[in-house]
C-alpha cells in the first residue's frame, strides 16, 4: 500500500479481508439479504455466484459499508466501520459511470484521486496502465469515443490505480465480449498474484469456475453453499459413459442399478467401490470395451443441484441476454 494514500485506520491484520455475520438487509417487506455469514480469506479470489435479484449487490454494498445492515455485523480489512478503509478498497459497481468528455487517462487519475491518490501520480500511472495493456492510442481520447469494452477497461483501471488491498467488482463481465472477458480475467489473476484480495459477483458460472478459490452461491438473499468449486462439484458423483461391442452378456449384471441405455452406449454414476470391479466384469464377460470415460461434474451441474434447475436456467438466460451484438 502506498504511504501517501494509506487508510485512516490502523485495523489489526486478519486472516479474512472481509467478514459478515448474521447480515440482514430489508427494503420494506423485502429481505434482500437474509441472515448471511461470509468470510473472504485475505489474498484470495472469491466469487459470489447467483442470478440477478439474488441479493449479490446488496450484500457487497453492505460489506463495503455503503449501506448498513438491519441486523448482524461486518468487518472490512479488520475494521468494524468499513468506510474507514475506503482508501484501501477499489470498488467497481454494476452501474458504470464515466464523464463522457473526460480523457481516458484523466478519468483514471480522477477516480484514483477520489481514493486519496495525488492527481499527478494518478496521471502517470494511468498512462502507463493504458500503454501496458495496448491502449496507448486511447490515452488522450474522450470516453465518448471509446468502445464499450475500452470504456469499461478505463473504469476498471480507475478502480485499481491507487493500488488497493481489496478489489470489489460487481458483475464485472457484464456486457463484455469474449476477448475483453479474457483480458479482465487475466487482470484479476495478476492482481491476485500481487497479494490483492479480489471479491466479485457474477451470474456467469464459467467465470467463477475458472477464477475463484472459493465461492458463495446465493439465491433468495441466502447463501446456499460456501466453499471451493471442487467442494461444490464433489457433492455430485462422477458420471461414467461406456460403449461396448457386445449388446448383452453376463457382464450386464455388473452394471449399476442406475444405468441408462443411450444411443451410443451406457451412462451411470461412478459406483462407490470405483470402476475396477466393473472393469473386471466387462473384461471377463468379453463385453468388448470400445470407450469408457469418467466425467467429473462441472460447477454448473453442482449449481443446479444446490440452487435448483430454475435458478440455473434464469442465470443462463440472463447471460444470453447480455451478450454483445
Amino acid at each position: 500500500m502506498i504511504g501517501d494514500i494509506s487508510a485512516s485506520s490502523t485495523a489489526a491484520p486478519s486472516a479474512y479481508a472481509v467478514e459478515g455475520h448474521g447480515l440482514v438487509k430489508t427494503f420494506g417487506s423485502f429481505r434482500a439479504v437474509d441472515g448471511i455469514d461470509i468470510q473472504v480469506p485475505a489474498g484470495s479470489i472469491y466469487g459470489v455466484l447467483g442470478p440477478n435479484g439474488a441479493g449479490k449487490t446488496t450484500l457487497l454494498r453492505t460489506l463495503l459499508g455503503i449501506v448498513d445492515p438491519d441486523e448482524g455485523h461486518r468487518t472490512l480489512l479488520g475494521e468494524a466501520q468499513p468506510l474507514r478503509m475506503a482508501r484501501a478498497v477499489g470498488y467497481l459497481p454494476e452501474e458504470r459511470g464515466l464523464y463522457p468528455s473526460m480523457k481516458s487517462f484523466e478519468a483514471i487519475a480522477f477516480m484514483g484521486a477520489l481514493r486519496g491518490l495525488p492527481l499527478h501520480v494518478g496521471r502517470e500511472r494511468a498512462k502507463a496502465m493504458l500503454e501496458g495493456h495496448g491502449m496507448g492510442a486511447a490515452i488522450d481520447k474522450p470516453i465518448r469515443q471509446l468502445s464499450k469494452g475500452m470504456a469499461q477497461t478505463v473504469q476498471l483501471f480507475g478502480t485499481i490505480v491507487h493500488e488497493p488491498r481489496l478489489i470489489v467488482l460487481d458483475e464485472p463481465f457484464s456486457g463484455l465480449d469474449a476477448i475483453n472477458q479474457e483480458k479482465l480475467e487475466a487482470l484479476i489473476r495478476q492482481q491476485a498474484r500481487n497479494g490483492v484480495t479480489i471479491l466479485f459477483s457474477t451470474h456467469v458460472i464459467a467465470h467463477a469456475e475458472r477464477l475463484c478459490e472459493r465461492i458463495a452461491i446465493v439465491a433468495g438473499g441466502r447463501i446456499r453453499f460456501e466453499g471451493t468449486p471442487g467442494d461444490a462439484r464433489d457433492r455430485l458423483r462422477s458420471q461414467v459413459r461406456l460403449r461396448t461391442r457386445a449388446d448383452d452378456g453376463p457382464w450386464r449384471a455388473a452394471l449399476p442399478a442406475d444405468t441408462v441405455r443411450e444411443e451410443d452406449g451406457w451412462h451411470f454414476a461412478l459406483p462407490d467401490e470405483g470402476i475396477e470391479p466393473l472393469l473386471r466384469a466387462l473384461i471377463d464377460g468379453q463385453a468388448g470395451i470400445e470407450n469408457l470415460s469418467i466425467e467429473r461434474p462441472g460447477l454448473h451441474d453442482a449449481f443446479v443441484a444446490i440452487a435448483g434447475a430454475a435458478v440455473a436456467k434464469q442465470m443462463v438466460q440472463q447471460d444470453a441476454a447480455e451478450e454483445p451484438a
